[in-house]
């Protein structure tokens, strides 16, 4: 059963794409920014929606009152593709820090385009970090959020990657504050696997953390750790020990 309704699911996802293509993309390159990412997120929130009816998957919030108004950092664990759609759709506007690869997808790409991204080519990792702090700062004065995901890569549930810092030396050059989010996604969207799993996604929206004036490493590790607590808290799989962590990529 479970197969067949991971079938449904992309199914109705390879037609969302299509549909996007010939009607989404098109009206909202003729858009101004504000405008292209509310239409642009009626995609989101339909693969969203789609996957929790096919795949009998609910999903949980809590702190959506802690989202500011003013620009922010989110930085996310990253588990699954289900948060890089979702979590688009709890502020914005908001742009992406991403692998540069993925601008080269067809449609997939060309919307990311419009969307204002920082792409990274993580080939040369000095030339990155300095594209996400100088880019970064240029969205954030704009009024964009911008989200980072910190771990680098997707990272399996039960399994832990320490962090890297750039989001948080971006925040902290522009002194906006960091506004961390926990899920567990993983557990129910797989990021290797084509079946899906019912059950309940839970994302806790922490308090917004504050930059200014404080070191990168502090708030680093004041991120890490609240993360983590919160992952303990709402994850079925057990959590490894601390010192477990690989090193950053990045």
């Amino acid at each position: 059963m479970k197969a067949l309704r991971s079938l449904l699911f992309y199914t109705g996802y390879l037609m969302a794409i299509l549909v996007s293509a010939v009607t989404l993309v098109p009206l909202a390159f003729f858009l101004p920014l504000n405008a292209r990412f509310r239409v642009l997120n009626l995609y989101n929130h339909f693969i969203v929606v789609w996957f929790g009816l096919c795949c009998g998957v609910r999903y949980r919030v809590e702190g959506r009152d802690h989202i500011p108004d003013a620009p922010c950092v989110l930085l996310s664990n990253h588990q699954s593709e289900w948060e890089t759609l979702f979590l688009q759709t709890i502020k914005s506007p908001m742009c992406t820090v991403l692998k540069q690869e993925l601008l080269k997808i067809p449609v997939f790409g060309w919307a990311l385009r419009m969307l204002s991204p920082i792409p990274l080519d993580r080939s040369k990792p000095s030339r990155a970090l300095r594209m996400v702090l100088s880019e970064g700062a240029a969205r954030l004065a704009s009024g964009l959020s911008v989200l980072l995901f910190p771990e680098g890569t997707r990272v399996p549930p039960g399994e832990r990657r320490r962090f890297n810092k750039s989001g948080i030396h971006m925040a902290c050059r522009a002194g906006v504050p960091i506004l961390p989010v926990a899920h567990n996604a993983g557990e129910h969207w797989p990021s290797k696997s084509f079946i899906k799993t019912p059950g309940q996604i839970n994302v806790v929206i922490g308090e917004p953390i504050a930059t200014r004036g404080r070191r990168p490493d502090e708030v680093t590790r004041e991120v890490e750790q609240w993360i983590e607590a919160q992952l303990s808290r709402i994850s079925s799989v057990p959590r490894p020990a601390v010192e477990e962590a690989s090193a950053s990529a990045l």
